[in-house]
């Protein structure tokens, strides 16, 4: 028997949800391969790649494979790698000096990328913890409580100063050191650098997702540094307001980009940001929001392309042009199906 109810309803907002053609006339947010960076781990040595246990599907490659994935991820229409080395353990020492040798890896992959892909974006990270040995972005002070600012500072600006000379598009200072935005820009003009960029981590929570990131770069090798708190220079993920502080700061300092991390648990700050900027504002899909993912898909209680997707979606509508995720890959080749 036919319901006889009906409503007299003059807006109906499910008229527009009726079939595929017309939800897609009205999609307000697209993802795009091109709003992709994709983060790359390197290593020394010509071995095969090896998986991240930690980060399903992502792995450390020597700098020939390096070379091949980004040739694969050019292709499929992502514009952007961020490269992060994985040193051996003797070459590191607690005042992470390693950084300032000017072959040292991530260096050497840099002129490898550029000179294969010269077309291709390539970001270097600027901060001490893969070169140390007790995983700090920085220096410490003799008692060994806390990170020096300045001294760290210095050093930041000459590791700038040789990824800038070795070819990269754009350096990108993650240490959360206090001015060192200002300082970077000041030592890549005074050396030359002008037309290098900076995209600077401007708001970093001390964050417990960056776990199997630490694995992934052999920062957590020391005892009890997996869960390292870096309290007293990242930030406090209770605050909010301050977070419009680091990104004015940064953006008066001469940031190029101004960037959010982690994104997924921070999109309210994303969206704070983007108001009080006109840089462009990238945000890092961090390795724990990765590899949670994963874990619940793995048991069968995600699907994983469809929240992988919908993640990348949230960040994107959030405000954020740019984003950082091990996703960028899938996501691509999902997007040009």
């Amino acid at each position: 028997m036919p319901n006889a109810f009906k409503l007299d309803l003059t807006q109906r907002p499910r008229r527009l949800r009726r079939t595929p053609a017309l939800r897609a006339l009205v999609e307000e947010t697209v993802l795009r391969p091109a709003d992709f960076i994709a983060p790359l781990f390197v290593v020394e040595g010509r071995a095969a790649p090896e998986e991240i246990k930690s980060m399903p599907g992502v792995f450390r490659l020597g700098i020939t494979d390096l070379v091949k994935e980004c040739r694969a991820l050019h292709k499929l229409g992502i514009h952007g790698v961020a490269l992060f080395p994985k040193l051996d353990t003797k070459l590191k020492d607690d005042e992470g000096t390693q950084a300032l040798n000017e072959d040292t890896l991530v260096l050497r992959a840099v002129r490898a990328v550029k000179k294969a892909v010269p077309e291709l974006a390539v970001i270097t990270d600027v901060a001490l913890d893969p070169y140390t040995t007790h995983g700090h972005d920085g220096v410490l002070n003799p008692a060994r409580d806390d990170v020096e600012n300045d001294r760290t500072v210095g050093m930041l600006c000459q590791m700038a100063v040789l990824q800038a000379r070795a070819g990269v598009d754009l350096v990108a200072p993650s240490d959360m050191m206090d001015g060192r935005v200002g300082a970077i820009r000041k030592a890549l003009d005074t050396a030359g650098h002008t037309g290098t960029g900076i995209l600077a981590y401007a708001v970093k929570y001390n964050s417990a997702y960056y776990g199997p990131f630490r694995d992934a770069v052999g920062s957590a090798q020391a005892e009890g540094t997996r869960l390292l708190s870096k309290a007293t220079y990242q930030m406090n993920p209770a605050n909010r307001r301050e977070a419009v502080l680091e990104a004015t700061l940064d953006t008066l300092e001469g940031a190029d980009i101004i960037m959010v991390k982690p994104a997924g648990p921070y999109l309210d700050i994303i969206r704070d940001v983007c108001g009080a900027t006109r840089k462009p504002v990238a945000a890092y899909q961090v390795s724990g929001e990765y590899a949670q993912l994963h874990a619940a898909a793995r048991l069968g209680w995600l699907d994983l392309a469809r929240t992988r997707h919908e993640s990348l979606l949230a960040i994107k509508r959030a405000g954020a042009g740019i984003i950082l995720t091990y996703f960028a890959k899938d996501i691509a080749r999902e997007l040009r199906r």
